[in-house]
């Protein structure tokens, strides 16, 4: 007897099976020392039979693990004679769940089965730490997040392997051992196997992406946003608590104290939603960081979002008000949970009710406790997300104003607004007041009491600077008020508080003069104070003292330097803006195209970050300096706003757009009363902020520039070096040098690389000469060599007659071009260079045009109608009572499989432009266009009688370029070699701009002119119409212009992900992306298919 000698590790009792080594078990009639693992040729009569797919005897079968043995083992051996240990039981043939349940399911009859399944998540984490103590726990942590997923896929049968802990134990192993490698690297070679597959690579790389592993991403693919100079600071002047009213030094206010009457506790019901978190640096590295989406009601409106942070936990709240509910999240989770607050908040019976809510998290010892407040209403909730509880908290404010009458309101036609502020909402206390009302409220809600402080004024804003100093703002004259109270009010004091006047001084005064400046509003003030390092950073000396940082309409950032715990005068730096936010003037179109409702929205979309000096707002796009931000020829996006990061410590300003909702609420009045601009924003963190935009669609990002810094280092880390890859770089910079006249240039007969000069041909970054990248020269001449690029601004200051006679040069060096093509001798091998990559394409396009139909209606006499001339065939069908018994003329589709009457009309319109030519040698677009043309006429030859096509061109140039006439197709491959040729010389010498508009709609309008049995207008184009300021739904109108003409679109082009994003807006099924050209054939087919299933 043959016996196995892989012994368990957790055993002497059993032996192991490898993974592919075919065993058998054998029945003995006396109890064995250990079990016995034998081959099928020495004891075939005594096996335990279990079939695989290819025929083959396995019993096999395996957990992940080493086997457990339990405490009585020995007595169910005795008594049983055999146990099983099944190894790798998820990569049996016939197994097709992770844990092998199948399998189980299949020997349950013969053995008690116990299954290890995979480690769960934190387990699988410890042990990973294990095996690889250096490295970093975060990329632990996508590895787990990322094969867990796999794992559930394999389950759902969407991928044919299950990837098990062993795959992930032996990447930390690896990445243990070799630090430097890139975990891009690392995670590919496992994947390797499968990525023949483009489904399953496909599948593989989403979920890679998903969870933040950047496969595929380059160290160079860095996309942060433009940095702009932040303008000098100015000296204001100073802020001085001066006198009050009649002389007074100050004036006092008293404060009573109450306890809250609480409603309630009823219980509610908190749902709970899965959250699909998609990390955003998979193949680009931007500041934003993560996002998801939450379940929200197209209807719904996003009115508030705050952050909670507590044991090093970030909870996100995010209220919406309509219907009034709440989404809350932890950051760090994969579930979120919805409170429907429908049936709670008060709603009126008549007229138009626009609710707003706020939302406050409460802090230790009452974590997972919220405030909600309407501000209409002046409804307050508690709500208990831990307890499920929701109360209602009814304040002595609430009470007094509720006994005014209702006639009282009509007859003032003013609507009632009340206000929460939740500066210290962590520490449980929020403070509420009405807008024009005379009084605030101070609510504890650990203590259970309300601290009504009387004022002499009427209040339009409340600041919470500090615990005990707050900032008031007169309704009328916009008269600033510093209010200082006791951290504490004792319930057995009622205890006063002091309110002193605030004067804004100009610095020319000097102290004492009543002179003042300009009068502003703040938008948001800090309740606490910047470092030492970071103020005197920021004011440009070196100071310490305490300071508070703001921003209004007017600037980007003040700082305060000694408020507001000096009594001295307080000196004011502010960075001022050229103009005003929410100038009358300024035109801002959003909410669908609409003008935003006047009047000051709810939410000022400003947070301040003390730790990195930071002011942080979202502006609309009318309010952001866009011709500084993008070249003159592209167009800026589509966004929900711009996130504007004021860096006082850089002294730079860059503005980040996020990217537009999906969706947005019908309700465009309502959405402008909450806010100018489609997203809201909190602090998520010391050093980045939390957006939701309106559609409901939640993103992180990071705006610190040393946690930018340090994120960066590690996304490079995890990418690695591509030492295997050729790769081109193409760096902007400025020349500073003046064009004279263009001409070729010299050759290099070593073909060295040269930036700059007007020396050499074929050089990158310089001027008047041939080459890539600069300015002036004639045409373009790629030789090879990376491309240092000059700006568009500095390409637009070429004079005028300096681009006349370049274009001039560049035409005749055209045409002398074409003669010389018409004029070589036929060269094979370029040909078969072009022929051989397609040559599988040309065969499976040859199969489809094969199998066409006919679509082209013929006018026929339609028999069986109702109405028309009476069919003489039908009269006896008539005499019985047969309706259907006439005839009339009209369009009769033709039956499946008919024969074509007519030949079927195709135009290809392909790019031709200088970015084709330009970019070839980033992703080979250029090549990919010329084979796809070199299929086309390959495909087609010989099958006029189904098919007439002919190709033209479009670029700077213009938008009908003849390549293939339709009378004159190319008979062989030497006419087929100079179209390519033609094609390739025209890019280069070609104008720069873009026709694709125009050509396609010639094309469109050209190709009906001529009957046919159905017309085809396909677009090869390298998705770069934004460069152009070219919209997409301009785009996707004319393509759907014509209903008679199947106008379609193929990207074969992309600098980044431009072809995703605009195939994502054209419509349906008009556009398809082919970064090879074996997928064209693909397309077409589907192309021709759906035509056809859109005539059923």
């Amino acid at each position: 007897m043959q016996r196995v000698t892989n012994k368990c590790r957790s055993c002497s009792n059993c032996i192991l099976l490898s993974q592919n080594t075919m065993y058998v078990l054998s029945h003995f009639s006396q109890p064995l020392p250990r079990l016995a693992f034998i081959t099928l040729k020495d004891h075939i009569d005594n096996l335990v039979k279990i079939q695989s797919s290819n025929d083959e005897v396995l019993i096999i079968v395996a957990f992940l693990f080493v086997c457990v043995i339990i405490s009585g083992f020995q007595r169910l051996r005795h008594k049983v004679g055999l146990i099983l240990v099944v190894d790798e039981a998820d990569k049996a043939p016939t197994i097709s769940t992770s844990d092998g349940r199948r399998i189980v399911a299949n020997v349950s009859d013969i053995f008690s089965c116990h299954a290890v399944d995979n480690p769960k998540p934190h387990a699988e984490l410890e042990m990973l730490k294990r095996y690889g103590p250096n490295v970093p726990e975060p990329i632990l942590q996508k590895l787990v997040a990322a094969f867990g997923e796999l794992r559930s896929l394999a389950d759902q049968g969407i991928i044919n392997y299950p990837y098990s802990t062993r795959e992930v134990v032996n990447i930390v192993k690896h990445l243990q051992k070799f630090p430097t490698e890139g975990l891009s690297s690392v995670v590919r070679n496992v994947f390797d196997f499968d990525s023949y597959n483009n489904d399953m690579r496909e599948v593989l790389i989403n979920t890679l992406h998903k969870y933040g592993i950047p496969i595929g991403a380059k160290p160079t693919n860095v996309q942060l946003a433009k940095e702009l100079p932040l303008p000098e600071q100015t000296f204001m002047g100073y802020w001085t608590i001066g006198h009050a009213r009649n002389g007074m030094q100050k004036l006092l206010c008293p404060a009573e104290t109450h306890r809250i009457d609480i409603k309630g506790p009823v219980l509610i019901n908190i749902q709970e939603y899965p959250i699909e978190k998609h990390e955003k640096r998979a193949l680009n590295f931007t500041e934003e960081c993560a996002s998801w989406r939450l379940p929200l009601d197209e209807t719904n409106l996003i009115c508030d979002v705050a952050v909670s942070h507590e044991s090093e936990e970030n909870t996100l709240y995010v209220a919406a008000c309509n219907p009034v509910s709440l989404y809350f999240i932890n950051m760090t989770g994969k579930k979120g949970f919805f409170v429907d607050l429908y049936d709670v908040f008060p709603r009126m019976t008549s007229g138009i009710w626009q609710p707003f809510v706020t939302v406050a998290p409460l802090g230790s010892p009452l974590n997972g406790q919220v405030i909600l407040h309407e501000e209409q209403s002046n409804v307050i909730l508690l709500l208990d997300t831990t307890g499920r509880t929701l109360h209602r908290l009814i304040l002595p404010l609430e009470e007094v104003t509720s006994k005014k009458s209702s006639w009282w309101n009509k007859e003032e036609g003013v609507r009632r607004t009340y206000k929460m502020c939740k500066e210290f909402s962590h520490k449980n206390w929020l403070v509420f007041y009405m807008e024009k009302g005379n009084s605030l409220t101070v609510l504890d809600a650990l203590e259970g009491r309300t601290h009504t402080i009387s004022l002499p004024i009427n209040l339009k804003t409340v600041f919470l600077v500090a615990e005990d100093k707050w900032l008031l703002v007169e309704s009328k004259t916009n008269q600033k008020y510093l209010l200082t109270k006791t951290a504490h009010i004792e319930s057995s004091d009622s205890g006063v508080c002091q309110l002193y006047v605030l004067n804004e001084e100009l610095p020319s005064t000097g102290f004492g003069v009543t002179q003042e400046m300009k009068v502003n509003i703040p938008h948001k003030i800090s309740s606490d104070q910047l470092s030492s390092e970071n103020l005197s950073s920021a004011v440009g000396q070196k100071i310490a003292s305490p300071n508070r940082i703001l921003s209004d309409e007017n600037s980007y950032a003040t700082i305060v330097v000694g408020f507001p715990d000096l009594i001295s005068p307080s000196e004011v730096y502010s960075w001022k803006r050229p103009s005003s936010l929410n100038k009358p003037n300024v035109t801002d179109v959003a909410f669908y195209g609409m003008k935003k409702k006047t009047g000051t929205p709810r939410q000022s979309n400003c947070v301040t970050l003390i730790d990195t000096n930071q002011v942080v707002r979202i502006l609309p796009p009318g309010e952001v300096p866009l011709k500084d931000i993008y070249p003159k020829d592209v167009t800026p996006p589509q966004t929900a706003g711009y996130i504007e990061v004021t860096d006082l410590q850089s002294k730079k300003l860059r503005y980040i757009p996020i990217p537009r909702s999906e969706s947005l609420s019908p309700y465009t009045t309502w959405l402008s009363t909450i806010s100018d601009t489609d997203a809201l924003l909190a602090e998520w963190d010391k050093s980045g902020i939390v957006t939701v935009d309106m559609g409901g669609h939640v993103r992180l990002w990071e705006t610190g520039l040393e946690r930018l810094q340090q994120s960066l280092m590690e996304w490079r880390t995890m990418i690695g070096q591509e030492g295997d890859r050729h790769m081109q770089i193409t760096i902007n910079r400025d020349s500073g040098e003046d064009v004279s006249s263009p001409k070729h240039g010299k050759e290099d007969p070593d073909n060295q690389p040269h930036v700059g000069g007007n020396t050499w041909a074929g050089g990158t970054g310089g001027r008047d000469t041939a080459g890539l990248g600069g300015k002036g020269g004639p045409y373009r001449l790629d030789a090879g060599h990376p491309v240092y690029q000059i700006s568009d601004a500095e390409k637009d200051a070429v004079p005028e007659e300096v681009k006349r006679a370049a274009r001039e040069m560049g035409q005749r060096a055209f045409q002398q071009r074409l003669k010389e093509i018409q004029m070589s001798e036929y060269d094979a091998s370029t040909y078969e260079r072009f022929s051989s990559a397609v040559r599988r394409q040309v065969h499976s396009l040859r199969v489809i045009l094969d199998n066409l139909q006919a679509k082209g209606k013929e006018r026929q006499w339609l028999r069986h109608q109702a109405t028309g001339e009476l069919d003489d065939a039908k009269i006896i069908d008539g005499l019985t009572g047969e309706k259907a018994i006439y005839k009339r003329r009209g369009d009769l589709e033709p039956q499946l499989g008919s024969p074509q009457q007519k030949p079927k009309r195709l135009r290809l319109v392909v790019d031709v432009s200088g970015s084709m030519y330009r970019f070839n040698g980033v992703d080979g677009r250029l090549e990919r266009s010329m084979e796809a043309v070199c299929m086309v006429m390959e495909a087609f030859e010989n099958y006029e009688d189904k098919f007439k096509y002919d190709i033209t061109g479009h670029s700077g140039d213009g938008y009908n370029i003849s390549i293939v006439p339709i009378n004159n197709v190319p008979k062989n491959n030497k006419q087929r070699l100079e179209i390519l040729k033609t094609i390739h010389a025209h890019a280069q010498f070609c104008m720069s701009g873009d026709h694709t508009l125009e050509g396609t709609e010639h094309a469109i309008k050209e190709i009906v002119k001529e009957e046919a049995d159905e017309y085809f207008v396909i677009v090869l184009s390298d998705a770069n119409l934004s460069r152009y300021g070219i919209h997409p739904s301009k785009f996707a109108q004319i393509l759907t212009s014509d209903p008679q003409v199947n106008a379609f679109a193929i990207f074969i082009g992309s600098l980044g992900d431009q072809a995703n994003r605009l195939q994502r807006t054209l419509p349906a099924g008009r556009s398809f992306i082919a970064m090879d050209t074996k997928d064209i054939p693909q397309i077409l087919q589907q192309i021709f298919t759906s035509t056809m299933l859109s005539s059923v």
